[in-house]
């Protein structure tokens, strides 16, 4: 789980970054070449709990081998190969590594996270599983044991075959301090306790509980070339800063096409060996794909309507009303389509954290009121023009695990007035501002790192002060309030976590005493005095709750799926009751301007996806792209298409 960074925050992070690849950057012959095969044989022989060899004929009987074959194929058999996509980069990448440090960039996606190919995938309209590398696996709940045969056609892109072996080496590398990620080391290493080589193309992985979704933390791993990595050492950043990796993925970078500073061009692999493979064939059909690096929105926006850029993200109002309404030139004559689509995915946390660790604000009553204070009732209805809803609890978008009935409190100037009341708040000063008997103003710092969502903020506090409350508005960068909340320095900050598509919602992170202070509760049970606040977490609202933390720690080792729901439903009303998060909004898809030649599936996209380019399940039309532009020139215009797909929509 981490910070959401809506596109304009993620980019104006990166912009704060140095390019990558000056001059003085290491050659591959400054390095010594070494060989670390020695070195990996030994880390498995010193770890045999681990690290298992085993022979097909120790394969348990009576699995049930699964294959996905029944799922609906994943892209259209209309697409076309070929052409070339035109992208912006905010700026350009620090490294070509997926892992260490630099690595976690938005630029990332393209060579690994949307590209790369796991063991299966899950099904963007189904849910299920569908293979990847796999042929075809066995989920073992009794003995927490994941089986895996790997499709024997699947290579990596220097067309070495992928091996059981890749998979032990991605432990070996994952577990490593070389990689100088210490997230990565934890998971791995606290996790997964075995994987067990049957031969080549058949292992086991085993993980510390049966988890209703056990399958999903197995079946979503991705090999690590062990070949490619063969001087993996203590050197790893500097070594392989500008190494393309060995990959799954069908695209490739050339070092031709990475031109420091301006551009990367990612051609695709015609020799992939997935090309004809169920559910990728219709997929990853441009030839090449072209970021160019354009550090500012508006001129990103300029390159787009000059037909430079492809496709540009319209999420926000002022963009889908303003910059590019409905009359616009090239949209009223057909240039450039607009699509909104209505998606189900688990929702970033937008809202407001509440810091419990300070003054006023440990006390429920000041944020029950703080709740009823807030009008997101007028946010929605002013900057979002009524596009988005309110979120109701901090786990919207989990299905049966999300909250069925519960309601965020809404926005009541007497309910909030009658709870300041209660924590002695009764009068207000000359300014309007509420006091108490010691002259105490009810005022806190309102921050936040979203410069680009600033005007919500400046709604809030002019509706907050009809209730006698102040806040006073922090805007930051998206660097400086993400160590303000971490260092746990905020009073209330909006913010919000991205999540992953999951079955259920984790708690564990934001809501777990553990994560709020260092020593949270004494051996009785009674609330430590002298606990320290516990910096660099995720719980930002220094909720410290014995009977949240039971319920977590239960929730956390159930292996059954509707004590977790009942628990998810009792932890939601628990963290409700407490008043400590002000849901905010959902966005209920995404909506994008793309030119005419830009071709999407019929449907235009998939139930759970993210972003519209997310499972590249669109094409570039060449033909369209040639028709259009021409068109544009001879003053020809076509039918205008501004498209809602709500055919996932939920109410």
């Amino acid at each position: 789980m981490r910070f959401f960074p809506t596109t304009v925050a993620l980019f104006a992070l990166l912009a704060l970054s140095a390019c990558g690849g000056s001059s003085d950057d290491a050659q591959q012959s400054d390095f010594e070449v070494i060989d670390n095969t020695a070195e990996v044989q030994a880390y498995y022989a010193e770890r045999p709990e681990f690290f298992s060899f085993k022979t097909l004929a120790d394969l348990p009987t009576g699995l049930n081998w699964e294959d996905g074959s029944h799922l609906p194929e994943v892209g259209s058999p209309e697409a076309k190969k070929g052409g070339t996509e035109y992208i912006r980069l905010q700026d350009f990448p620090r490294t070509l590594r997926t892992m260490g440090p630099d690595s976690n960039g938005s630029f990332r996606i393209y060579l690994l996270d949307d590209v790369s190919m796991s063991i299966a995938h899950r099904h963007p309209n189904d849910f299920e599983y569908f293979p990847g590398l796999a042929e075809s696996w066995a989920v073992d709940h009794e003995n927490k044991t994941v089986f895996v045969k790997l499709d024997p056609k699947a290579t990596w892109s220097d067309g070495e075959p992928i091996t059981s072996d890749d998979f032990f080496f991605m432990f070996f590398m994952n577990q490593s301090s070389y990689i100088v990620a210490p997230w990565y080391n934890n998971w791995y290493k606290t996790q997964y306790t075995n994987i067990t080589k049957y031969d080549d193309l058949t292992f086991s992985i085993s993980v510390p509980e049966a988890k209703p979704d056990m399958g999903s933390r197995v079946l979503e791993l991705r090999p690590t070339a062990e070949h490619f990595f063969k001087e993996l050492g203590d050197d790893y950043v500097e070594r392989y800063q500008w190494r393309f990796e060995t990959t799954t993925s069908p695209y490739l970078l050339d070092d031709k096409n990475l031109k420091k500073g301006r551009s990367v061009t990612l051609t695709r692999n015609k020799d992939w060996w997935a090309k004809d493979k169920k559910h990728w064939r219709y997929r990853f059909n441009m030839d090449k794909i072209h970021l160019a690096v354009i550090r500012d929105t508006s001129k990103h926006f300029e390159a787009f309507k000059r037909g430079d850029i492809d496709q540009f993200n319209l999420r926000l109002a002022e963009y889908w009303y303003e910059k590019l309404p409905d009359d616009d030139q090239d949209v009223a004559s057909g240039y450039i389509h607009k699509s909104m689509f209505y998606n189900q995915h688990p929702r970033p946390t937008f809202g407001m954290w509440i810091n419990t660790s300070k003054g006023l604000l440990d006390n429920r009553d000041i944020r029950v009121g703080i709740q009823y204070a807030s009008n997101w009732d007028l946010v929605l209805e002013k900057f979002f023009r009524g596009d988005y809803a309110r979120m109701k609890t901090s786990s919207d978008g989990y299905g049966e695990f999300t909250h069925p009935t519960l309601q965020p409190r809404e926005f009541d100037i007497n309910k909030a007035q009658e709870a300041f009341a209660r924590a002695g708040f009764t009068e207000r000063g000359p300014d309007g501002i509420l006091q108490n008997e010691a002259g105490q103003r009810l005022s806190f710092t309102f921050s936040t790192g979203y410069e680009h969502y600033k005007d919500i903020l400046t709604i809030l506090k002019e509706e907050a002060l009809k209730a006698g409350l102040e806040l006073r508005l922090e805007v930051l960068d998206s660097t400086a309030g993400f160590k303000k909340v971490q260092e746990k320095k905020h009073d209330v900050h909006f913010v919000a976590f991205s999540v992953s598509l999951e079955m259920y919602p984790r708690f564990w992170e934001t809501y777990h005493a553990d994560n709020a202070y260092d020593v949270p509760f004494l051996e009785d049970g009674s609330v430590n005095p002298d606990r320290k606040v516990k910096t660099q977490t995720n719980n930002l609202e220094e909720l410290a709750l014995q009977e949240m933390d039971s319920m977590i720690d239960q929730y956390r080792i159930s292996a059954d799926k509707q004590e977790m729901i009942d628990l998810a439903h009792r932890m939601t009303e628990l963290h409700h009751e407490h008043a400590s998060f002000v849901p905010g909004f959902v966005q209920p898809g995404y909506r994008i301007g793309h030119w005419r030649w830009i071709r999407y599936p019929e449907g235009f996209n998939y139930k759970h996806t993210r972003r519209w380019d997310e499972l590249f399940v669109h094409w570039v039309d060449s033909d369209l792209k040639e028709e259009t532009q021409a068109a544009k020139n001879s003053g020809q215009k076509f039918e205008p298409e501004i498209n809602f797909y709500d055919q996932f929509a939920t109410p």
